[in-house]
């Protein structure tokens, strides 16, 4: 009889078709690079929920390396797993192998699409624009709902004025059970016999491992968030670290959830006038768009894609507070705040990441792959396949233009309208020379000027670098920013 080897990223129903199934924990993928402690609690805690659940149809074996499971064995099949390592180590021992699963789109649909398109820029939009038509999300006929493809100019609100949270209530939070309980007792002894290195805090489990918590996960964010979730998607509030937000990732990255028929789901909520349309459209534009589009570009750019670009040329090491997420001598609160979110909950939310995290790595000639490998270990949600597009491509625009039209970069002011960090913050969003200089302020001038010749042919960019020739204190700018790189890394006040 068939034996289905299930990997991490395939333990819910999609990925069972009701045969006897081999699950492996590995110990050694825990030691490979450094991982968030929750991150590793998620993972382990998964996979023996899933051995739990699956009862006697589960054999469940506890190795330190995978080939000891698997080794010597002709009983085995897998569905084409998550990332090319664990392609490449099923290949090598002659497993049968499925067509992957937990996405909207097959991998064969994918590669039919690009080759259709010839030479043609491969852009998100269009992308989504045949996903929506393929499966007929928010569509009347050939037409969109709304009349428009993408709604997000109508969820770039700021957070409320002078609000503290947004009001909502507090998400559903999964219940630690034994299992748990297990999970970390094994974790602290592995971290105190020095076979594995972890970074972040330990807390309690606040994301789905299980397909019903992660249906309960759905339930309560389509009640309680999505009818704020489009409105202040892209907003941030200091003590609010959920905001409006599914917290579904991690459930969908573990293959808990079926993305397409979770859109669904949502979608019908605008369907019976339960939800607003730039809401829906928004939460389908990230489940079955761009979490499609980066799972599908992880396989078509190819290995060499996260290591082979930096058109940018930026070469420096992931610096001490992010590598060690201790945020102690980081001045800039936007900054501080969300690596404090990172090693409390190893996540936060989009606009954390790109426009805090990844806008201060851009503007400070972090090296992508570096920072690549940061991102995967130190966020809950973080997959081999998830962070190439994002932050080598969308993020730090390191590959010149195939994933994003221009590079994410913003100064202190966007920071000050879309969140409350700078009201607390001793620098000021405004000024940009001086002691009180806002690092994300003049680090993004001086970005520019470094960048200026890769990105002068960029015709979204011709604003902003006419602006950076205008400027009347560029060579003092830069000079400053350069002094607070060598002085403390970026992260505190300009030296005077």
């Amino acid at each position: 009889m068939t034996v289905r080897w299930l990997f991490a990223g395939q333990l819910g129903p999609p990925f069972d078709d009701g045969g006897p199934v081999l699950l492996v924990e590995a110990r050694a993928a825990f030691g490979r690079a450094p991982m968030h402690r929750q991150k590793a609690h998620l993972i382990l805690s998964a996979l023996r929920h899933r051995a739990a659940e699956l009862g006697a149809r589960a054999e469940y074996r506890r190795v330190e390396r995978f080939g000891e499971a698997v080794d010597g064995r002709d009983d085995l099949e897998v569905i084409a797993p998550p990332s090319r390592a664990a392609r490449a180590a099923v290949r090598r021992r002659g497993i049968p192998m499925l067509p992957s699963r937990g996405f909207a789109t097959p991998e064969a649909d994918f590669a039919e699409w690009m080759a259709d398109r010839g030479s043609r820029r491969t852009r998100m939009e269009d992308f989504y624009a045949w996903v929506r038509d393929r499966t007929g999300l928010l569509m009347r006929g050939p037409d969109p709902e709304g009349g428009r493809l993408n709604l997000d100019r109508e969820n770039r609100h700021p957070p409320p004025k002078g609000a503290i949270t947004l009001g909502l209530p507090d998400p559903w939070w999964p219940d630690e059970d034994d299992i748990d309980r297990e999970v970390r007792a094994d974790l602290d002894r592995w971290q105190a016999d020095g076979a594995v290195r972890f970074i972040g805090e330990d807390g309690p489990r606040r994301f789905a491992v299980t397909a019903a918590e992660a249906e309960a996960a759905v339930e309560d964010f389509i009640e309680s968030r999505l009818g704020d979730f489009g409105p202040f998607e892209d907003a941030v509030l200091a003590h609010d670290w959920v905001m409006a937000h599914s917290l579904l990732s991690v459930p969908l990255n573990l293959g808990l959830l079926d993305p397409l028929r979770l859109a669904r789901r949502v979608v019908a909520e605008y369907d019976a006038d339960r939800a607003p349309l730039p809401s829906v459209e928004g939460f389908v534009r990230q489940v079955v768009g761009w979490r499609d589009w980066v799972w599908h570009l992880y396989w078509h750019l190819g290995p060499d894609y996260v290591r082979g670009n930096n058109r940018l040329g930026a070469h420096r090491p992931v610096p001490r507070p992010f590598a060690t997420l201790d945020p102690a001598g980081v001045e800039a609160a936007c900054l501080r705040a969300t690596l404090g979110d990172v090693r409390d909950r190893g996540w936060a939310h989009h606009i954390q990441r790109l426009m805090v995290l990844g806008n201060w790595a851009l503007q400070r000639g972090i090296d992508p792959a570096a920072l690549t490998d940061w991102f995967a270990g130190a966020f809950v949600d973080g997959t081999p396949w998830v962070m190439p597009a994002n932050v080598v491509g969308m993020s730090q625009h390191a590959d010149g233009g195939l994933v994003a039209t221009k590079p994410y970069a913003a100064g202190g002011s966007y920071l000050d309208r879309m969140t409350d960090y700078c009201g607390g913050c001793r620098f000021d969003p405004r000024v940009r020379v001086g002691p009180e200089a806002c690092p994300f302020t003049a680090g993004y001038w001086a970005f520019l000027d470094r960048s200026e010749s890769e990105l002068r042919g960029n015709h979204r960019m011709a604003q902003p670098l006419a602006g950076l020739r205008r400027l009347p204190d560029r060579a003092q700018v830069v000079a400053q920013e350069r002094a607070r790189d060598e002085d403390g890394e970026g992260f505190g006040p300009a030296p005077s």
